[in-house]
């Protein structure tokens, strides 16, 4: 039997009793809480979008002739749209899959056992369970659970310490080893849940907004519904959204604010989002990687040089962090933070 629950008691039952989405969809809920209803311009509609057909990155030619060919590709991709996929990344393909089914049984766990791990009462320091994105401060929530801990796959650091290498070089600049591993030295993986949606036109599993580390490592599983906005215009003058596909085996990447910062502008952390589906439940599961609190993040000087002028000022880490947790989604408006004002 379905559960009646208005907005306010909605809010108390998903957010403080620690149920989630998955405790409303659980509940036999034949509709969207009015909470969860994004205004017109916010929704995503499919039709409006097409996919991206770009093809994946082999990372294993890394090693063989087509090395300049594939650091051509990933700079490219940087440049542009700030995502791309990777194959052959060196993560066997069963881990990945034990990866997405550890998140499907964790959140298949019952709401009581669920909840000894939520924000402020979890006794585990690296894990934290929660739900939307910042709902204290969201107008509309967004449909999504999450699990949070400190530590993932160590494979995946080498995926980051390569990519992150071959973007500042092409900068041409010289960086030495210690400024590297400040900016990659916090790792947090997410084991995010996008519930099956009984109206999905009216909500976002995600909102739009970007990435405010370095470098995110994706895991999609089969289901799709990861959008990224295309930053050049088009001759109509709408926002025009890509679609990234989930591939079997392959890995997405995308840039982060923090390295859009250190280049001046030169790569791209694009915004994106995340469509719900009526069908089924979707698991995805990022890994970021960021800069330690203390570190100062900034243009690099040999780039300033180069352009002319800073499009960013230096800002403390941790500074950032707290401007971007302290407010909803909202696109790429986290990179204010730290814009140089061009007026």
């Amino acid at each position: 039997m379905a559960t009646s629950l208005n907005s306010s008691n909605s809010y108390d039952f998903v957010v403080r009793d620690g149920n989630g989405v998955k405790g409303l969809v659980d509940s036999g809920l034949s509709e969207v809480p009015e909470r969860y209803i994004q205004p017109p311009q916010e929704r995503i509609n499919k039709l409006d979008s097409k996919q991206c057909d770009v093809p994946p990155i082999d990372l294993s030619k890394l090693k063989g002739p087509e090395h300049d060919k594939v650091v051509d590709e990933i700079v490219r991709a940087a440049e542009t749209l700030g995502f791309f996929q990777v194959v052959n990344h060196g993560v066997p393909l069963e881990l990945l899959e034990s990866v997405k089914d550890a998140a499907h049984s964790f959140f298949s766990l019952p709401p009581e056992k669920k909840a000894v791990y939520c924000k402020g009462v979890s006794p585990s320091p690296i894990i934290k369970y929660g739900t939307s994105f910042a709902p204290d401060k969201e107008k509309v929530l967004e449909w999504k659970d999450y699990i949070t801990a400190l530590e993932y796959l160590k494979l995946s650091s080498k995926i980051v310490r390569d990519i992150t290498e071959i973007l500042i070089s092409k900068l041409e600049v010289e960086v030495d080893d210690s400024k590297i591993e400040g900016l990659l030295c916090v790792k947090k993986v997410n084991m995010n849940y996008y519930p099956a949606c009984p109206n999905p036109e009216l909500t976002v599993g995600a909102g739009r907004h970007s990435d405010m580390g370095t470098i995110t490592v994706l895991l999609q599983d089969g289901v799709g519904g990861l959008y990224v906005r295309v930053e050049e215009e088009n001759d109509s003058g709408k926002e025009e959204w890509l679609e990234i596909p989930p591939i079997p085996g392959a890995l997405v990447i995308n840039v982060g604010d923090t390295l859009q910062i250190l280049s001046n502008g030169k790569y791209k952390s694009e915004e994106h989002r995340v469509r719900t589906t009526s069908s089924q439940s979707r698991v995805s599961v990022p890994v970021f990687t960021m800069p330690t609190a203390t570190e100062r993040i900034g243009p690099l000087a040999e780039v300033v040089k180069k352009d002319g002028l800073a499009h960013y000022k230096e800002v403390v880490w941790q500074d950032y962090m707290n401007n971007f947790f302290g407010n909803a989604h909202a696109g790429k408006k986290s990179l204010d933070f730290a814009k140089i004002d061009s007026a």
